[in-house]
């Protein structure tokens, strides 16, 4: 039988485009935390010696965006031109603008209140489709080869800030090859790339015999690893050019590390940097709840939703449920179980997560979905027993 393998990639906070994305969602924190009202559409660019933010921002609320960046950099460890940036010396250009009246219009009130006479409510803050996805691996409902990279990214990051591994910098990657068995069940990790910024006087052979023992063995459980793992750590030899030095950085670039890691579809639109109105954002979180509590109610062992927006409109123009046949009801009942639990309209979904609450920033590295280290609302599984009521009873 032909080997199944699948792969999924993380990258470190200090990645040039996890610097946007972080950049983006704490000036948006920053924004929300004053006037939770704020629409927000930031964007972030970033290259050698240079910040760039803008996008559209109708606020009531005052922040610095400069000292947000600056801030921001200096967190994630870029603090010193020797590392290739510097928090305190770098340019930061601010050009935001206001949000457009005309897409306003049509998030202020939705199509239903205005034709069909519906209470007033937030229209979609644009057309799009949002997937959500939710899977039996692991105990997050996560897909194992990304909650592995991901865990090799914050151990990356780990040892650097306390010191164990003091010559790495924050630029990095990690990527995770699992193998599955006839069933579809994952039964070992194939491959694991690392590659990490360091020091121009550490050698190859120094990192990799680090990066193994302190990153990889302490990260991937050791069951998962056999004498067939290939381990390919910093392959091109010399990672020392690194952050917005090495590559430019933009916000919304690392879309699939942000959501499952390539299992499962994704609609194209990225999160950073965008307020809650945009379904972009709050659709997706709203599938991954919806996929999890499948999942969770042992309805399926893998689940994707699919959630379509019209621009200005409140309720989703198409819902679609896929469990690539290992479903333990019709997909039809499930569908209409899920229509009759789940509120998807912009405004519900807000509420229902208290998504208008500066909770973003903490979310701009290692994903926004399948978090252990975060209480967030789209994580519950708190429709388990309603889900499978309604399915039993249709």
């Amino acid at each position: 039988m032909a080997r199944k393998l699948f792969t999924s990639e993380s990258v470190t906070e200090g990645h040039p485009d996890k610097i946007c994305d972080q950049i983006a969602d704490n000036i948006l924190d920053a924004l929300l935390k004053e006037d939770p009202e704020s629409r927000v559409a930031c964007e972030v660019t970033a290259t050698t010696g240079l910040i760039h933010i803008m996008g559209e921002i109708t606020t009531k609320a005052f922040v610095d965006y400069e000292k947000i960046a600056r801030n921001t950099l200096r967190n994630i460890g870029y603090t010193s031109s020797e590392i290739g940036f510097d928090a305190d010396t770098c340019a930061v250009i601010n050009t935001v603008n206001a949000q457009s009246e005309d897409i306003a219009m049509g998030v202020d009130r939705s199509y239903e209140s205005k034709v069909e006479g519906a209470e007033v409510e937030h229209g979609a803050g644009d057309q799009g489709l949002m997937f959500g996805f939710a899977c039996n691996e692991t105990p997050e409902l996560m897909p194992l080869s990304l909650v592995l990279a991901h865990k090799l990214c914050k151990r990356l990051a780990q040892v650097r800030k306390e010191g164990i591994l003091p010559y790495l910098r924050p630029d990095g990657k990690a990527q995770v090859t699992v193998e599955y068995d006839e069933n579809d069940k994952p039964f070992r990790v194939d491959t694991v790339v690392v590659s990490s910024q360091h020091a121009e006087d550490v050698d190859n052979e120094t990192i990799r015999k680090d990066i193994i023992n302190e990153v990889v063995l302490k990260t991937i459980p050791e069951n998962l690893i056999d004498e067939n793992t290939t381990f390919y750590i910093n392959p091109t030899g010399r990672f020392v050019i690194g952050g917005p030095c090495g590559d430019s950085g933009l916000t919304g670039r690392k879309i699939i590390v942000d959501t499952y890691g390539g299992m499962g579809r994704h609609g194209g639109g990225a999160f950073s940097g965008k307020d809650p109105t945009k379904v972009d954002r709050s659709g997706a979180y709203m599938a991954r709840y919806i996929a999890k509590n499948i999942v969770a109610a042992g309805l399926a062992d893998k689940c994707e939703i699919q959630i379509a927006y019209a621009i200005g409109v409140a309720r989703p123009v198409s819902v679609r449920i896929e469990t690539f046949g290992t479903e333990r009801a019709e997909v039809s009942k499930l569908e209409q179980a899920v229509i009759d639990i789940f509120d998807m309209r912009p405004s519900s979904i807000i509420n229902e997560f208290n998504l208008r609450s500066p909770l973003y920033g903490k979310l701009a590295a290692y994903g926004h979905f399948g978090r252990t280290d975060l209480s967030l609302p789209w994580e519950n599984t708190d429709k388990v027993d309603l889900l499978i009521e309604k399915v039993r009873n249709s």
